[in-house]
């Protein structure tokens, strides 16, 4: 069982909406961890999704996004400078850059990474899915 984890945006997403694309080992696994990271580069792609029409969602997205960082107890992952260069030294594997942004975070702080893309395990970080 992997004690600290960090949660894709899609993680993220399922997890809030208690969406059945989020398996019940992840779920029982993210209960279970020690620290559940949110990567600051959701709180974007969340405002993002939402503004192209792509995700809808019952508040504003800062809102949405403090709201359930909250009421799901997920500490916040930062972009630090070490993040943001280590997301353009990783190999080409995955093109999205927050995708990118967490798996850098993956790799710096040796964290579970939860997400259904099957490309993060290209970059030797632990996925749960």
């Amino acid at each position: 069982m992997p004690e600290n984890l960090i949660l894709d945006t899609c993680a993220l997403i399922w997890l809030v909406s208690d969406d059945k694309k989020l398996s019940t080992h992840a779920r029982e696994e993210i209960d279970a961890a020690t620290v559940v990271y949110v990567s600051a580069i959701s709180a974007w792609e969340v405002s993002f999704k939402t503004a192209k029409g792509q995700l809808k969602l019952p508040l504003p997205p800062l809102e949405w996004f403090r709201r359930s960082l909250d009421a799901h107890n997920l500490s916040l992952a930062p972009l630090s400078p070490e993040v943001l260069t280590r997301a353009n030294e990783l190999p080409w594997h995955h093109h999205d850059p927050a995708d990118r942004f967490i798996i850098a975070t993956a790799t710096i702080d040796s964290l579970c990474v939860v997400t259904a893309d099957k490309r993060f395990t290209k970059y030797g970080v632990p996925v749960l899915r």
